[in-house]
């Protein structure tokens, strides 16, 4: 355990020592935060609004919380991802290098070496992402708060489980990468690809029923709807109460994805995160396998 907890605290400090490494990492949200509040802010706003019947007025607080709570729980589950490619990047540079050679001539495990790889990435993604969700809460706190103590917790949970699936999906994939180039084409891919696929850029409902069933299979669009219901379900209890039917509400929450559906049957919390848990977990059984696998075909070498 102590050489664990040295060996995650070391890829933990060389992550932070690594400035182009770290910056990196910053570059998804920082990017997403102002293209989000800057050009895609005044569309949601518009599109919230126009689902209000003509002849009644909302608080100019509820369309602000509406589109603050989509365009930062699109941002969040993107980030949750995309850094933790970037956060594992580390074990491609150890491979470069020739340090990750030098650590397991010491009497470590190589099983210990994977896992701390993993913990890192998983710890300083955490860092990031909840720095991100700390501004989205600040920021709805600023322009209109709508979010019950419920909410708040189930959004905390949302970063932590899209996290670890991050992490997880990551170290699957970077795994048989051995240069820098191979992991800067992976990463370009990822961050290009992921925020479309797991309808954080668009909402799903926009989408062809081909490609709408596609992404259904995704377990990631459901980190996304999660996030989605959880940011915004204020907004919409307000609705319902105050200010329009409860059927505007209904298809309003289909339009923005805070409902999910998989061939035909509606998801709730509960099926969702089942789905993305249990993705998580056969990820991280993968990864197992992946470090197992080389053990056995070294030790078949040496016999």
């Amino acid at each position: 355990m102590k050489t664990l907890l040295m060996l995650t605290g070391r890829n933990v400090k060389m992550y932070f020592k690594d400035k182009g490494m770290f910056f990196t990492s910053l570059i998804t949200p920082l990017i997403l935060i102002v293209l989000f509040l800057t050009f895609l802010g005044n569309i949601y706003r518009q599109n919230f609004l126009s689902i209000i019947p003509e002849g009644v007025e909302v608080p100019n607080a509820l369309s602000e919380a509406f589109a603050g709570g989509f365009l930062f729980s699109a941002l969040l589950s993107v980030c949750c991802v995309t850094v933790a490619f970037c956060s594992n990047l580390l074990v491609i540079q150890d491979k470069v290098t020739g340090a990750r050679r030098d650590i397991i001539m010491t009497p470590v495990k190589g099983s210990t070496l994977a896992l701390s790889y993993f913990l890192s990435t998983a710890f300083t993604t955490l860092i990031i992402c909840m720095t991100a969700l700390c501004v989205g809460f600040l920021y709805l706190g600023k322009v209109g708060w709508y979010l019950s103590a419920s909410d708040v917790i189930l959004c905390v949970c949302d970063v932590v489980l899209l996290t670890f699936f991050g992490t997880a999906l990551s170290s699957v994939v970077n795994y048989p990468l051995s240069t820098q180039g191979q992991a800067s084409a992976v990463g370009t891919i990822v961050s290009s690809m992921y925020g479309f696929i797991s309808g954080a850029y668009m909402p799903i409902s926009q989408f062809s029923s081909g490609i709408k069933t596609f992404i259904s299979c995704l377990p990631g669009t459901y980190g996304t709807i999660l996030l989605h219901r959880h940011f915004i379900n204020g907004v919409m209890r307000e609705l319902e109460g105050e200010y329009v039917p409860d059927i505007i509400v209904d298809e309003f929450r289909a339009a923005f994805d805070m409902r999910a559906e998989l061939f035909g049957h509606e998801l709730n919390d509960v099926h969702m995160y089942l789905i993305l848990g249990g993705a998580t977990l056969f990820l991280i059984i993968l990864y197992v396998i992946l470090n197992l696998f080389k053990k056995n075909k070294k030790n078949r070498i040496k016999g």
